[in-house]
């Protein structure tokens, strides 16, 4: 037992407390943290031939991080040779160069610790090599011949064809591919980029050939947009990338790929359905959305968030998941598109027989914010989550950059991003009902379901909700659709 002495001492020599320290933790007052929004122009250059060129150094690590975003993707795939993008960007990496065979040139990555990659998405390809800044002018030769000189090794493009083969037997083993897949071709039509699917047939159509030429349409400095983080001198960048993409490298300037086409589809409302082996139906309800550049687009935002984008304080995941217990996961997105609109969907799991009355709590959350404003508490909470979270999107460099270099392919409006918060803390009540009746239309609504339709129609033994509750009734059966052909499935 310490003495009466000891105790004494201990507490002689204990640190005296600050006569600012507040008593309490919460009597602790911060100070306002303020964040300017990061300028393009900025960070923005251009090489001799017009390439852009965004550079943020910094010294954390003797990394330096090169991406370069090519316009053209799955939008470019010619309708016979769908996949065509993602098998060029593909064996760009993995098919080796006119000068190193693939094994050679993963061996040189290898050796030189550099990752190299390259991948296309729905209307951009990108590249992107992380070397150490002390063999940087290695690493980057190397990859640049990677960019510009392909190979496209037969056996290669054998071995990707095989595991996208594969890949493709299971997209039936769960419903989730099912939905997105159908849900897709609902909203776009099924023959638009953004809803074909790649099939046995266009995968033989894939050659060294078409890939080639495909190559050469969008890999050049007339159509790329370069972005470079990391462990170097802005001066000594701009030297090296002028050396490998501007006008003495030798790398001809082709002309810019077009804007993605937009779909010519019409969306049908209604309820669909795909019958499928489960216990638990996979529910999509929603419909075509609004362009990025909508000027609702904030209203919209602010909207989504408190019907369902909002996590457990949006009122479809409460109702569903929380107070009724219906899903694990309940909630809704809004996605618009830059070129077209996109779409705004809420989406749950729930029980074949609870299916139906989750969906009556959705579409009754859905009318409630159309003809109802919402109430001081959720704006609040909803605008404050979107300023306080803004500066996350720029907390590191490659992010920061990334956004730059979209919004020079997409043309954002110049000072989006400037006066972001303030478009954000503007929307009021009143905007939120008001986008919410101008998009949320009942009649305008598609519900899909993929499931056991048996179980999921007559809905839950207490009686509350049946599938006969939505378009009285009437419903589209989709049939399952081979894996490898698409074709339906008799």
């Amino acid at each position: 037992m310490l003495t009466t002495t000891l105790l004494a001492a201990i507490f002689t020599l204990a640190p005296a407390v600050s006569p600012d320290l507040p008593a309490r933790p919460e009597e602790i007052e911060f100070g306002v943290l303020r964040f300017e929004t990061p300028e393009a122009s900025q960070f923005r250059h251009e090489l001799s031939n017009g390439v852009p060129v965004y550079l943020a150094p910094s010294r954390e690590f003797p990394l330096v991080n090169i991406a370069l975003s090519f316009k053209g993707g799955d939008d470019l795939d010619p309708a016979d040779a769908v996949g065509l993008a993602r098998a060029t960007a593909a064996m760009i990496r993995r098919g080796g160069t006119t000068t190193v065979s693939a094994a050679d040139l993963d061996e040189r990555f290898d050796y030189l610790a550099a990752i190299a990659n390259v991948g296309a998405g729905k209307w951009a390809t990108s590249a992107n090599l992380n070397a150490l800044s002390s063999n940087l002018d290695e690493a980057t030769a190397l990859f640049f011949d990677m960019l510009r000189h392909p190979a496209f090794d037969q056996s290669k493009l054998d071995i990707w064809k095989a595991e996208t083969l594969e890949r493709m037997r299971q997209r039936n083993d769960d419903a989730g591919p099912i939905l997105d897949r159908e849900w897709a071709a609902l909203l776009y039509g099924r023959d638009h980029f953004e809803a074909r699917q790649i099939t046995r047939q266009s995968l033989d159509a894939i050659t060294r050939a078409r890939m080639e030429a495909f190559h050469a349409r969008i890999c050049h400095p007339g159509n790329v947009i370069v972005a470079v983080t990391g462990d170097f001198e802005v001066s000594d960048m701009l030297e090296r990338l002028e050396r490998l993409l501007g006008k003495g490298s030798g790398w001809a300037k082709g002309e810019p790929v077009p804007d993605p086409p937009p779909p010519q589809a019409t969306f049908a409302p209604g309820t669909y359905h795909v019958e499928k082996e489960i216990p638990q139906g996979k529910v999509f309800i929603g419909m075509r959305g609004i362009a990025r550049d909508d000027p609702d687009y904030f209203a919209a935002l602010v909207m989504n968030d408190i019907l369902g984008g909002g996590g457990f304080t949006s009122r479809i995941t409460r109702r569903v998941r929380s107070d009724e217990g219906l899903a694990y996961s309940a909630g809704s997105r809004l996605a618009p598109e830059v070129w077209y609109p996109g779409e705004w969907r809420a989406g749950f799991q729930s029980k074949n027989e609870t299916v139906a009355l989750a969906t009556k709590i959705v579409m009754e959350e859905i009318e409630r914010i159309r003809t109802e404003p919402v109430s001081d508490e959720e704006i609040e909470t909803s605008i404050s989550q979107f300023v306080e979270t803004f500066p996350r999107s720029f907390e590191s460099k490659p992010a920061m950059l990334s956004i730059f270099v979209n919004d020079e392919w997409t043309r954002r409006p110049p000072g989006f991003w400037k006066n972001w918060r303030e478009n954000v803390a503007k929307v009021t009540k009143e905007d939120v009902r008001r986008v919410a009746e101008r998009m949320l239309q009942p009649d305008q609504i598609a519900i899909f379901v993929v499931g056991r339709w048996d179980e999921i129609y007559p809905g839950d033994r207490a009686g509350r909700a049946s599938m006969s509750d939505f378009f009285d009734g009437n419903v589209e059966h989709l049939p399952l659709r081979d894996p490898l052909t698409q074709q339906p499935v008799n």
